[in-house]
């Protein structure tokens, strides 16, 4: 990781965006670095396409010796829309307040399927997989059914969605409860508002970098809809606390002591879970992943997958 960004740019392969069907969907998904590496499978959070995960973070990944695949869940970006499931209502969406299962069209263990799915239509048959936030949500999950399919468990900033654990700060529930206006200007203008939220104290919002993420996604296509049956998804799937306890999978998870969305006790619940997991706590860090901290996430990742041999 000592080669400067433009340096990495230039050595790094890129395949770009293609679409495949996977268990009856299409999912869109490109690649960096060379297919006769060891592969590592970037899973997405909630609303989050594929450009979620950050271009130059993948290559640092790949410059360490990582086939990196990053996709874009169902509901989301250039895979298919499941619109036939309707729109969850806030009045179905809020039950998971009181842990109560809101209505919903499918579940993490679908979407941990299409994950598994593109393994399989890529020949890939085990990957490291990273997962943040609803995506480490979906890496738990294909651990838990889908075991053998992964060399390694990243989880970052996610949980185990247990009902026992601290619901999310107030200011960040009604962030995510809010809808997002049409217009172009507006709906970056309310995302920075909440992104400055989510940042955590430690690493301020780049005003600039993400006006350019939010113009790439709504380029991308704007599907709130979507967004909102992956968050029935979560709150219909349940504790994961029991069935992690039988996941041996190598296990490495990362939080910010400041998240405001999952809280810090999710992380330490998904470490506490799976036998000898890794927890790896930063300091000031939100419910983001900032370009200040990926070194310091590459090496966990790197020192992780070196210990798992």
């Amino acid at each position: 990781m000592n080669m400067t960004s433009t340096a990495i740019q230039a050595t790094i392969p890129y395949v770009e965006e293609a679409v495949i069907s996977v268990n009856g969907l299409e999912i869109a998904y490109d690649s960096f670095g060379s297919p006769n590496d060891p592969p590592l499978l970037l899973v997405g959070g909630l609303g989050m396409s594929l450009i979620g995960w950050d271009p130059d973070f993948c290559r640092l990944l790949a410059d360490q010796g990582f086939w990196v695949i990053r996709f874009d869940n169902r509901d989301v970006g250039h895979s298919s829309k499941l619109d036939q499931f309707g729109v969850p209502s806030i009045l179905s969406l809020l039950k998971m307040i009181v842990n109560q299962p809101p209505e919903a069209g499918y579940t993490l263990t679908d979407m941990a399927a299409d994950a598994v799915g593109l393994l399989d239509m890529l020949g890939i048959q085990a990957a490291h997989v990273v997962g943040m936030s609803m995506g480490g949500m979906i890496a738990q999950t294909m651990a838990i059914s889908h075991p053998e399919r992964l060399l390694t468990l990243t989880s970052i900033m996610s949980s185990t969605n247990d009902p026992s654990l601290p619901l999310p700060q107030w200011r960040a529930m009604v962030a995510l409860l809010q809808p997002m206006p049409e217009d172009k200007e507006e709906h970056i203008r309310q995302s920075r508002k909440v992104w400055q939220m989510l940042n955590g104290p430690g690493y301020p919002l780049d005003i600039g970098r993400h006006r350019r993420i939010m113009e790439q996604a709504q380029a991308r296509g704007f599907h709130p809809a979507g967004t909102a049956r992956q968050l029935a998804a979560i709150g219909a799937s349940g504790s994961r606390r029991e069935a992690l306890r039988q996941v041996r999978v190598p296990t490495l998870v990362i939080h910010g002591d400041a998240d405001p969305l999952v809280p810090l006790e999710g992380g330490i619940d998904t470490a506490e879970s799976i036998p000898n997991a890794s927890l790896h706590i930063i300091p000031g860090l939100g419910h983001a992943l900032p370009p200040e901290v990926w070194p310091l996430v590459v090496e966990e990742i790197v020192a992780h997958v070196a210990g798992s041999k």
